[in-house]
């Protein structure tokens, strides 16, 4: 598939099938990460993989899903992710503006794993200090992210914006995202 087309169906997705993801892939996604472009290439980002069944157990109750239509667009029990990635910014490195390099891998990532078959959906509102205590993660290290991963088992498609931005599912458990149309976003020369 070529990237314009990779990124046009690349979709969140918050139900996936109970099969792994290899941690072959995994790590193709975090180098994928890795490669994203960096502000004055100071490369603050890191990421802690999980992958352990327990340990994954222990994430998701961190994470919220699917805000406009909770909690139906919770990942039902079965069809959790198989793995997360979370993303990490180590602020002996850089402790403010690193939101731009985060964005960048983000999507790199997302897109990697888009290109193997595996769906992801980014999550913001999650709950950093039962994370951090998790983990172990020290605390010069911010956590900025995580990024749910898994085989998809629902459909993500776009529809044309009309009066909201929110996302809705329909009776066969369709999502429909509301986007807007590429002539009320793109600019030549002017406003």
């Amino acid at each position: 598939m070529n990237i314009r087309r990779l990124i046009a169906s690349r979709r969140s997705i918050r139900q996936f099938r109970p099969k792994p993801v290899s941690r072959d892939l995994l790590m193709d996604f975090v180098d994928a990460g890795r490669l994203a472009p960096s502000a004055a290439n100071l490369q603050p980002l890191e990421f802690l993989v999980v992958d352990d069944p327990a340990a994954r157990a222990g994430v998701f109750p961190c994470l919220k899903w699917a805000a406009y239509i909770q909690p139906d667009g919770d990942p039902k029990p079965g069809r959790e992710p198989a793995a997360y990635i979370i993303v990490l910014v180590n602020t002996k490195i850089r402790d403010k503006m690193f939101e731009y390099d985060v964005g960048a891998a983000v999507e790199n990532m997302a897109l990697a794993a888009a290109g193997e078959g595996v769906a992801g959906c980014w999550l913001i509102s999650i709950d950093r200090p039962k994370i951090q205590a998790l983990f172990g993660i020290p605390d010069h290290v911010r956590i900025d992210s995580v990024l749910a991963l898994g085989y998809p088992a629902e459909t993500s498609v776009v529809e044309p914006y009309r009066d909201s931005p929110r996302y809705w599912k329909d009776a066969d458990g369709v999502f429909h995202v509301p986007k807007r149309t590429l002539d009320a976003v793109a600019r030549f020369n002017t406003y």
